[in-house]
């Protein structure tokens, strides 16, 4: 296990290494010059030279990368163009709100995914199956850009039940929540449905139904349990995916997360501070896949030796 261990950690290094050039890379590729937002177009050249130069982007891009690098190995990010903020102090200012999202975002989708799959896996070729497949279909189908305003216009402006934006209570995290749960659930429904139909057919559970076991005793008691190990997986994957589609959710909901931070700092060309976010958003997507893979390895022991 040990060696599984270390393996797995060695991997993530060259992956981290590319993530980090990578978001070095495209952030100076974008359009726009920060430094005319900062002042403005009509700003004279010698201004804007004084300030480029105390910004260090008079630099040549070889140098900003090696400073970019040495930065993010020893946790220092620089600081924002705009602010002047220690780009890894903003960073955790926001990550508790996203953080929160996630979570909230992981427990809507397990709790309205799994039932609807044990059902639909329970039932197979029934109406209720046919039901929860379609409702699958329609939440993996419905992009969050679209589904966040329709909730926020039904519940919030309609009905008046939920907050439209902002945090604070339990009430401003339900349309987020939602919002972001929603492709989830329906990814999830799906897989558990797949994961539990194929444990229905294994003899074990044909030779419980053979010694008398109801149909219900031998789906939740037997068959469920074993169709858990690829739900985990999924879950954990899922769980990446959730950081990084925080950042439209955020910012429809007026949600005060590193996603929204990072989409006001796309805005103002502020290069360390949208390094600092992707960064992070990259590094927790390559953590949890590293968490969920040793997980996976610990549940079943054929993927520690192959």
């Amino acid at each position: 296990m040990i060696r599984f261990i270390a393996r797995r950690l060695l991997l993530t290094v060259p992956v981290l290494a590319g993530v980090a050039t990578l978001v070095f890379s495209l952030i100076h590729l974008v359009p726009g010059d920060p430094v005319e937002a900062m002042l403005g177009e009509s700003a004279p050249r010698e201004d804007a030279a004084n300030l480029r130069r105390q910004l260090g982007l008079d630099r040549p891009l070889y140098v900003q990368y090696a400073a970019f690098i040495r930065g993010a190995v020893t946790g220092d990010l620089g600081r924002s163009l705009r602010t002047g903020q220690s780009v890894a102090a903003a960073i955790a200012e926001r990550m508790p709100a996203t953080i929160e999202l996630a979570f909230a975002a992981m427990l809507f989708a397990v709790v309205v995914a799994v039932p609807l799959g044990v059902a639909a896996a329970a039932g197979g070729g029934t109406a209720v199956d046919h039901a929860a497949t379609a409702l699958a279909l329609v939440g993996i189908s419905v992009p969050g850009f679209w589904l966040g305003p329709i909730l926020a216009l039904v519940f919030a402006v309609e009905l008046g039940w939920l907050p439209v934006s902002g945090r604070g209570t339990l009430a401003h995290l339900v349309l987020p929540a939602m919002t972001l749960g929603a492709p989830l659930a329906a990814v999830l429904t799906r897989m558990t449905r797949a994961s539990l139909l194929g444990e229905l057919r294994e003899v074990y559970v044909l030779a419980a139904r053979g010694r008398g076991v109801s149909h219900a005793r031998a789906v939740l008691r037997h068959a469920f349990r074993n169709s858990l190990v690829p739900l985990v997986t999924i879950v954990g994957l899922q769980f990446g995916a959730v950081l990084t589609g925080a950042v439209i959710t955020e910012t429809i909901f007026a949600w005060p997360g590193v996603g929204r931070l990072l989409i006001q700092s796309i805005t103002f060309r502020d290069y360390p501070l949208v390094q600092g976010c992707i960064l992070l958003i990259a590094i927790a997507y390559v953590s949890v896949n590293l968490v969920t893979d040793l997980v996976y390895g610990f549940l079943d022991p054929r993927i520690r030796f192959e």
